[in-house]
């Protein structure tokens, strides 16, 4: 009996320190594995709720701390990027097209403190790409897919640099 009334007791204060403190955000969710099935759902998801003339659908697969895996649905060419703290990786699970790395932006803006984005790349390396390529870009690299043969599916993860 005297262990279950200092649980309660235990609870009970756990509960009013909780209380006082200030609400935080909710942590950002874990998802270590994504099944063959779930990677399939996701592209028919992909492909239904892209509208008219939208270049890229993007759906989170794979999610730890700052480590962001997104399941890239690209039926037409869309902007170009750089992002200056972070590599990404790139995984071809379906499609083909060109990457083009390294060059210049074209029309250069910036989205937010870490990425730029452009209308294309002058200059810069072309590859094709195609089902089961795996290319890493490194922070600070122009990339962008320059042309895409119907569609193009992608594993795409963001890994941040010190």
């Amino acid at each position: 009996m005297r262990t279950i009334i200092m649980g309660l007791a235990f609870i009970l204060a756990a509960g009013l320190v909780a209380a006082q403190q200030p609400a935080q955000s909710p942590a950002k969710p874990t998802n270590l594995f994504v099944s063959s099935g779930e990677v399939a759902q996701l592209i028919a998801q992909a492909k239904s709720e892209r509208k008219p003339g939208q270049p890229i659908v993007v759906k989170p697969m794979l999610e730890l701390g700052s480590y962001d895996g997104h399941l890239e649905y690209r039926a037409s060419v869309g902007a170009a990027a750089v992002h200056e703290k972070e590599a990404e990786v790139f995984y071809v699970i379906e499609g083909s097209g060109t990457l083009v790395t390294g060059g210049k932006l074209m029309n250069e803006k910036r989205m937010n403190a870490t990425n730029l984005t452009g209308s294309a790349i002058e200059g810069g390396a072309s590859r094709p790409v195609s089902k089961g390529d795996f290319i890493l870009v490194p922070e600070n690299t122009p990339h962008w897919f320059s042309s895409i043969n119907k569609t193009l599916v992608l594993f795409s993860l963001h890994v941040p640099r010190p």
